[in-house]
């Protein structure tokens, strides 16, 4: 099965699509990867998911990836004693930790490690920002705050600080939980929640000491602020622009997701465009006009790959959303301006053999019109690598290990295969024509650009360009 786009869809699952045939039906929609929201999975539920999308890749013969988003600390404040209060512009309240209900004047808040880290003038946001309250008195055992928008405070809503740095890990005893049974169910990428500082990536790269993709959730101030280091702790980044626009200017998100976009495309990690791209289809068929501009702007920036949330894992139409997205990508991908767009944006190559092939191998295929570019990875390294320089030819990456297509089921423009490992290097470019032929990127009198690395097998050596003429019988005619 051939995209007829480079940008890849990501969607979640839930109520409305945890069932194999509906998954299998997202996937002929067009999704190429699915996301597990462990906020709302068990392990249970977990395991049988993977199981579920293992068995339709089995099915249709093309590697799958999966996402594990870890949930991350969750901070709420307490309850009310009637379950609610109304607050006005003006008043002050308490948030302290005594666990009695709270009264128009306090409330608990059962986070210490906040308490201690808020300032007289930072920032306190409640209910996704419905409630904006400003610190002014400020000790470990209490904090005293004036509300400076209000609203209804009712039991246990979520608290946001925007300008608060807590000294905890972004990841939970749950998290560690969920961890290691992403790790034994063998999927492919976990999305770390609450990232602040580079340091919060540590704990799970040590945990799945490479057994698993580590991708960096952007939610924060603080992430963006050291945006530069998480990247090069990560193995991908999410931009979350949910979480991101209650703790920022919601007219800041735009200019951040384009920041983003482009420092991950210059280092060639993966980047992900995620949250409300087509909200309004969780209860409608159809999107909004602001929406199809939304999903184009991430298509037309280069992004690796766009995300539904609750379109697909809890809306009433997930086929639909998918498949919507589907036609907006292809349809701007085959927009005159974008690839004039996507060129004017590209990075310059770093001084590394790596780059330097797949640069060369790029410009090779755009000049002499090859039908494909084909690069042989066991790491996915390379991979990586030729995706960063978005040629205007298809990419097909073939691997033979199978925890590295998935992977890269992720990455602009590549198409993985998984494939036997080539005996020596005229094995390697008869199976290169040949799948080039299979997978219905070339015919007989085609040819196509090969880069791989000699010796076979050396991990990390991409040191060889070859254009190989597609003969009659699919083999290689040079």
């Amino acid at each position: 099965m051939r995209r007829n786009r480079r940008v890849k869809i990501l969607a979640t699952l839930g109520p409305a699509s945890d069932k194999k045939e509906t998954i299998a039906e997202l996937f002929r929609a067009g999704a190429d990867l699915f996301r597990i929201n462990m906020s709302h999975s068990d392990h249970a539920m977990l395991g049988s998911l993977v199981a579920q999308i293992r068995a339709i890749e089995r099915e249709t013969g093309r590697p799958i990836g999966i996402v594990v988003d870890l949930q991350g600390p969750k901070h709420r404040i307490g309850t009310f004693t009637e379950g609610r209060i109304e607050v006005k512009p003006g008043d002050r309240i308490t948030f302290d930790s005594d666990p009695a209900p709270g009264t128009r004047q306090r409330v608990r808040l059962p986070h210490p490690e906040i308490l201690r880290a808020l300032k007289p003038g930072h920032r306190i946001l409640i209910d996704d920002g419905r409630v904006r309250l400003k610190a002014r008195k400020c000790s470990p055992e209490a904090v005293q705050a004036e509300v400076v928008v209000g609203s209804v405070l009712s039991d246990r809503k979520g608290l946001s600080l925007p300008d608060t740095e807590i000294s905890v890990s972004a990841m939970t005893d749950k998290d560690r939980r969920d961890l290691e049974a992403a790790i034994a169910n063998e999927v492919d990428w976990v999305a770390l929640s609450f990232v602040q500082r580079p340091d919060d990536l540590a704990e799970v790269r040590k945990i799945a000491r490479g057994r698993v993709g580590v991708m960096a959730k952007i939610e924060k101030p603080q992430a963006v602020e050291r945006l530069a280091e998480i990247i090069d702790l990560a193995d991908a980044i999410m931009i979350a622009r949910g979480d991101l626009g209650v703790e920022m200017p919601l007219e800041a998100v735009p200019g951040i997701q384009k920041q983003i976009t482009r420092a991950c495309r210059r280092t060639g990690k993966p980047v992900v465009v995620a949250t409300q791209m087509l909200e309004s289809m969780i209860a409608a068929p159809i999107p909004t006009r602001a929406e199809v501009s939304d999903v184009a702007t991430a298509v037309y920036e280069g992004a690796d790959a766009i995300m539904l949330s609750a379109e697909s894992a809890a809306g009433k139409f997930p086929i639909e959303a998918v498949a919507t997205m589907n036609s907006i990508a292809e349809h701007v991908e085959r927009d005159p301006n974008y690839r004039g767009i996507i060129t004017a944006q590209r990075p310059e190559p770093e001084p590394t053999g790596a780059d330097a092939i797949s640069l060369a191998a790029r410009q090779i295929a755009e000049t002499l019109n090859l039908a494909a570019i084909i690069c042989y990875t066991a790491s996915g390294a390379t991979g990586l690598r030729a995706a960063r320089e978005r040629p205007a030819k298809p990419i097909i990456a073939l691997s033979p290990v199978d925890r590295t297509a998935r992977r890269l089921a992720l990455v602009w423009g590549l198409h993985c295969v998984v494939t036997e490992d080539a005996r020596d290097l005229d094995d390697m470019v008869d199976r290169a024509c040949r799948i080039a032929v299979d997978e219905d990127f070339a015919g007989p009198g085609d040819r196509v650009i090969i880069s791989a690395g000699v010796p076979l097998r050396t991990p990390g050596s991409t040191n060889m360009l070859r254009i190989a003429y597609v003969a009659s019988d699919g083999r290689s005619g040079i």
